[in-house]
């Protein structure tokens, strides 16, 4: 889970950063769709928000192709590292590109906090847009995540429908553990042993004492997880720490099952059990070290997408994925899991347009572009003939065409893949790709727990809940100056320890900067929500 920085450091730049220059809407002279007053191709200004791994999107075929059909020519600014920053100067010089991609590049509190910068899609969606109207329809969920409480749709979100229930599986070395004789730990004093062991004797033979035993990052694939033993059910859009047991809406860094989570990894991490990079490596660096060189593995314990995506072709048969653990053999708390369905299939504010472009109907044509089916699993997977093939009424994702490369990098690497906008309905037929296949598999070790979740009990329907103007504000300000607070002793708790002698101190400090304000906000959006189900 990345913490948020500071909106108010953020909007203290005065003008935009020399990397966003030129990419305003308001330079554009055209007055129809497709084309200006002279039959001229329309010219517009995009942002594009997306994964490092991603390849220049002037190289992406499909995409070639959607804005030759129409009728547009895109100026893109790719963005992959510092967008708080980036985001903040940009929306407050109040100059922003015609088009925003990226799954929650702009967020629902942008919307009140920047009032008239965004272009209400409604009408244009009426009559540019009959894709998108389809999935409306069709998938009626879409629509509800599109529409603010005042009835406006600021942006478009996706539904990608192939995904699992939860983002997170949790892997160990099964080679290792078979070297050493061990078995899989079952309870975070196991996982200590077995950590300790995979850092002291050598477990991939190489005579080097090179082992991580535990890694981790930012996002889904973060040693939060851990809650869980606990009986924590996170989201990946429970923001800002904020989840809900038993109906009841609480925050995560106020617990005291997260004071018992810190702390058992500083023991780890003061036993250099733990990479210590873990809070300053980016994705690329978490992959390539969990892909180890040759056939020699680096990382013990681990979390990921899948396995292939984890490991690489080469090292994915070491590693099984496992249960989630009890804190203690004898511990009664119940186990559950990170869950997921709603973030991984369905995704909110994909795409937004500015009021002040030009050519409104030509964006908004080119976005529905999007929403083409056969244009969806190109978006997601990669372009026709190169990464799908088209057999005639159905789709087959192709393995990639560099044999020592896993599929999930490939689809990375090659579209704009779940960060695009997109709508796959359910009656497409599609052949995923072997990774997509293998998941059934690795969930195995996690199916009685996730069947085990109360959905609506323990469940932040974060997605579904649009807040007034008002309490976007409230909320936004909130929890910044709480993502403040949280951040840093995340890191610092782990890496130092001390969360003990100042734990009573932050927990005021949090109370302070409106925590209880923005749970009781929540509860009661929360509460509201659930009378409708």
């Amino acid at each position: 889970m990345i913490m948020k920085k500071t909106l108010g450091i953020v909007l203290a730049a005065s003008m935009l950063t020399a990397s966003m220059a030129g990419c305003g809407s308001k330079s554009a002279t055209t007055s129809s769709a497709g084309t200006d007053s002279t039959g001229k191709v329309v010219t517009l200004n995009a942002i594009m928000l997306k994964h490092p791994l991603t390849q220049d999107l002037e190289k992406m075929e499909w995409l070639t192709k959607i804005e030759k059909e129409a009728g547009v020519s895109i100026k893109w600014q790719q963005i992959s590292a510092d967008w708080a920053q980036k985001k903040g100067t940009l929306l407050a010089s109040g100059d922003i590109p015609d088009l925003i991609f990226g799954q929650n590049a702009i967020v629902d509190s942008d919307y009140s906090q920047f009032p008239g910068l965004f272009q209400d899609l409604t009408e244009l969606i009426e009559t540019d847009a009959p894709n998108i109207k389809k999935m409306f329809s069709e998938k009626p969920e879409t629509k509800t995540i599109a529409t603010q409480l005042d009835g406006k749709i600021y942006a478009i979100p996706k539904y990608q429908r192939f995904w699992p229930t939860t983002v997170a599986r949790q892997y160990v070395n099964q080679q290792w553990l078979d070297k050493l004789g061990l078995k899989q730990p079952t309870n975070w004093d196991e996982l200590y042993d077995v950590l300790v062991a995979f850092k002291t004797k050598d477990p991939n033979g190489n005579g080097k004492a090179d082992e991580i035993a535990m890694d981790f990052t930012g996002g889904g694939f973060n040693a939060m997880r851990l809650l869980s033993s606990e009986g924590i059910t996170t989201t990946n859009s429970s923001n800002d720490g904020f989840f809900v047991e038993d109906g009841k809406v609480k925050n995560l860094y106020v617990d005291v099952r997260y004071k018992t989570l810190v702390t058992f990894l500083n023991k780890c991490f003061s036993s250099g059990l733990i990479n210590p990079e873990v809070f300053t490596q980016d994705y690329t660096k978490f992959q390539a070290l969990a892909r180890g060189t040759g056939d020699v593995a680096k990382i013990g314990f681990t979390w990921g997408w899948e396995v292939s995506d984890r490991f690489g072709n080469t090292l994915a048969p070491q590693y099984s994925s496992t249960a989630p653990l009890k804190v203690s053999a004898d511990s009664t708390d119940k186990v559950s899991w990170d869950y997921n369905y709603d973030y991984l299939n369905f995704g909110s504010n994909m795409v937004e347009m500015s009021a002040e472009c030009e050519n409104k109907d030509a964006a908004m044509k080119f976005i529905d572009k999007f929403y083409d089916p056969a244009t969806s699993i190109q978006v997601l997977f990669g372009s026709m003939g190169t990464n799908i093939s088209d057999d005639g009424g159905s789709y087959t994702v192709l393995p990639p065409t560099d044999t020592k490369m896993d599929p999930g990098t490939w689809k990375w690497t090659s579209s704009m893949a779940d960060n695009g906008p997109m709508y796959i309905p359910d009656t497409l037929k599609l052949t995923l790709p072997t990774d997509m296949q293998s998941l059934a598999k690795q969930n195995e070790p996690l199916d009685a727990v996730m069947k085990s979740i109360d959905i609506e009990k323990d469940v932040w329907p974060g997605m579904y809940i649009k807040f007034s103007s008002e309490d976007n504000t409230t909320l936004a300000l909130n929890n910044t100056n709480l993502g403040t607070l949280t951040s840093s002793k995340w890191a610092s708790w782990i890496a130092k320890g001390g969360i003990d002698k100042e734990w009573d101190a932050y927990v005021s400090n949090c109370n302070k900067a409106g925590l209880p304000e923005t749970t009781a906000i929540m509860q009661k959006y929360y509460d509201d929500y659930m009378k409708t189900k």
